[in-house]
Order: C-alpha cells, then structure tokens, then sequence
C-alpha cells in the first residue's frame, strides 16, 4: 500500500497526544484472552471531556457505553477491550478504576459512561469458563505506555482475521492544517472477515492460501479513533463511517455475524465538568477539508489492521488446527 501522509514517529494510536495503551495478556491452560485499554488523554478524562461519537456499521455485538456517547458527543472515560462474555467483568473494573480515579482528583464520581467494548475470541480461548479478572483490567492500565505492543496481546490473544491469527493493530499518520501538523491515530482489535476475501494492497492473497480451508465470515472489528485535530461529534462520526473503506479494502463483505463498532475522539474539543460560564468554545474543521480526514482515517486503518495479523504469531485452536500468520504468506 502506498502511503499518501506520512505515519507518526511511532505510527501508533499513541503518536496523538496523551494516548497511552495497554495490555494484560492472560495464557494459562486454556485461557488465551485478556484486555486492552485506551487512555484517551493525559489528564483525567471524566474532568474535561473530549468531543465525542460512534458509529455501527453492523451491530452484531455487545459493547457498553455507546448509548451515551452519542446523545452528549463526549467521552468520559477510558476504552477497554476483551472477550464477549466477559464484558460485564471489564466494566466492573473500568467503573471501579474510574471512582477510584475520581477520588485521586477529589470527585465523587456517582456516574460515569465507561465504555468497553467486545470480539469473541471463543475459537482459542476457553471462553465459557471466564478467564478475565476485574484486576486485570487495572493491571491493564498499569502497563499503559506509548511504546505498547500489537498482535496476539491483551484482548487481540485470542482473535482470528479472515481465517488467520488476528489482534491489536495501530498505525497513525501526519495532517497538516493551517501550517500545523496535529495526528490521526487508530487502534483496532481485528476479528472478521472470510480467509479467500483477503487482499493484501491489491492482490487476493487469501484465494491462494485458503486451499479449501473452512470459510467463517463472522466474529467482529472495533476500531477506536483518536485525533487532536479540532472536530465536533458530528464530524467525528463522518470520519468513523470512512473506516469501512479501509475494511472493504482488505476483503470484508461485512457479513451477518460480524459486529463493526467504531469510536472517535477528538483531544481538539474538549468540555470541562467544571465551569463558570453559559457558554465554552468550540472549533471545528472546514468541513471543504474533510476528505483530507477521510482519506487518511482509510490508510491509517488499512495500515492497522494488517498490522494486527503481521505482528501475530500463529497459533493452535481449541480443535487443535493451526492458525496461521499473515507473515506466513508476505
């Protein structure tokens, strides 16, 4: 694929200011999952809020929080990431963490919108048997860094894409505006797509390998955006429906049970808890602009999601098969 903006220093989610991300990788017996977390800002986020919004593409899923999101278009909380059954689990551990984080900034924090959201990562790990902790959502957190780590880690152990070992990808890339230059950022937790659908830059890689192997066009891909540019929600969630070129790019067709669930932030826009004042100031982009966005959140994406399957190992199945690597194969 070639690049039209140049990628951040780390060409992670992480290049936007104030992201951090991270893992607690659970592999033991037949547990092979865990959670990922998404600190959207430096400071505590529940006390200035970055506009906000999300978008379903397809809504096979179960994710926490999205409801609120989009009525107030702000976000509140960290983004955490894990396994469908263990949703509930997560978002004790996310509450708990915000209180806590509340406390530390003297708030009683009575009610927050945490937000977590899920792919099902059933075919290699244990998931019935309820492998996550809500202590591994805080041991998440304090592994939170810029430098994280992508593929089979976190919520990304268990995940296969387009028949092929899946997981956390992240990528970013450069905007100029205005003779500045602010970040766009992604980070995906990569679990969909049929194995003889995969393009790889143009060539369908995934007719070659799939060699009669079974086709699954179901499981799901969230996607979390993050830009310090300065957009309102509504343009938030313009961007968030341009990830699906990126998707249909690399051979999703989008299929009945494949849950697409997109997240924005914009560090750009932020909304203080506390004012003094009836009114705050709000920038936004010159929407002529836009497609700069749209057509940077499309590489950055793409950029991503292959990412995801390159950086993870292959691995066995519950069945005992082999999931094979991208890598394999590039």
């Amino acid at each position: 694929m070639k690049n039209e903006f140049i990628p951040g220093r780390l060409n992670k989610i992480s290049d936007v200011p104030g992201v951090t991300v991270g893992h607690k990788t659970i592999d033991r017996g037949e547990f092979h999952t865990g959670v990922t977390v998404i600190n959207p800002t430096a400071d505590f986020t529940f006390q200035n809020k970055p506009a906000a919004a999300s978008f379903v593409l397809n809504g096979y899923g179960k994710s926490c929080g999205l409801v609120q999101i989009d009525e107030l278009g702000t976000l509140e909380s960290p983004i955490a990431l894990t396994n469908t059954l263990s949703v509930g689990t997560v978002l004790d551990g996310l509450a708990r963490h915000n209180v806590a984080e509340g406390a530390k900034h003297g708030m009683a924090i009575r009610s927050v919108n945490s937000v977590v959201c899920e792919c099902n990562d059933g075919g290699i790990n244990d998931i019935e048997s309820f492998g996550v902790t809500r202590e591994d959502v805080e041991e998440a957190f304090t592994a939170a860094t810029d430098d994280f780590a992508e593929g089979a880690v976190g919520a990304g152990r268990g995940m296969v894409c387009h028949g092929l070992k899946g997981g956390i990808g992240s990528a970013s890339r450069i905007i100029p505006l205005d003779g500045v230059d602010y970040t766009l950022g992604v980070l995906l937790l990569s679990n969909h797509g049929a194995l003889s659908d995969l393009t790889v830059d143009g060539d369908s890689i995934g007719q070659r390998i799939a060699n009669g192997m079974p086709e699954c066009d179901k499981g799901s891909i969230i996607v979390i955006l993050a830009t310090d540019i300065p957009l309102t929600d509504r343009q938030i969630k313009r961007v968030l429906k341009r990830i699906s070129t990126a998707l249909a790019r690399v051979g999703s067709r989008i299929g009945h049970g494949s849950g697409e669930v997109f997240i924005g932030f914009s560090t750009g826009n932020r909304f203080p808890t506390d004012t003094q004042t009836d009114l705050i100031p709000l920038r936004a982009l010159h929407e002529d602009r836009m497609d700069l966005l749209f057509r940077a959140v499309s590489e950055t994406t793409e950029d991503a999601l292959l990412k995801s399957m390159l950086h993870a190992a292959p691995t066995q199945n519950r069945e005992g098969d082999t999931v094979h690597s991208l890598a394999e194969y590039v």
